[in-house]
């Protein structure tokens, strides 16, 4: 349920930097083809798997039932922190979920989570760009699966 399609944009180019597996692009999201999204994507919406779905809760109930781990990234009061959780490699299988950029990851979809994890922040307002949240934790996911091969 990302809203704006800058956000849309930047996930399918932090998607081709880190050559993730695919991006479900959920609810309300805007899809490609779409001047804004390309706008941002630089073409990366040509070269990253990707699909629709109407509901985040039937997408992570697909990908659970597929075997992957489902990481809510968020701030939760269990929450543990990004800078101390290390992804098992592959071929473990981790869906990383990013929420609406003014409400977050809906509680609901947080349920179907085996766990939250949190981007320490130190200033006072406790909020990060949707965009800039998902480059930072595929930044430290990068660090971890790739330190490995």
């Amino acid at each position: 349920n990302i809203r704006s399609m800058h956000n849309v944009g930047a996930a399918f180019r932090l998607g081709d930097v880190f050559a993730i597996e695919k991006i479900y692009l959920c609810g309300i999201t805007a899809t490609p083809p779409h001047r804004a999204i390309h706008q941002v994507a630089l073409g990366a919406e040509k070269t990253v798997n990707w699909a629709h779905l109407p509901t985040t809760t039937s997408c992570l109930a697909q990908l659970q039932a597929a075997g992957h781990t489902l990481l809510a990234i968020e701030q939760t009061p269990t929450a543990q922190d990004l800078r101390k959780f290390v992804p098992t490699p592959p071929p473990s299988r981790y869906a990383l979920v990013f929420g609406n950029e003014v409400f977050g990851v809906a509680p609901e979809v947080l349920e179907q989570c085996a766990s939250a994890l949190e981007i320490p922040q130190y200033g006072t307002k406790q909020s990060l760009n949707v965009a800039t949240s998902m480059g930072i934790v595929l930044w430290e996911f990068n660090k971890h699966l790739r330190s490995t091969r």
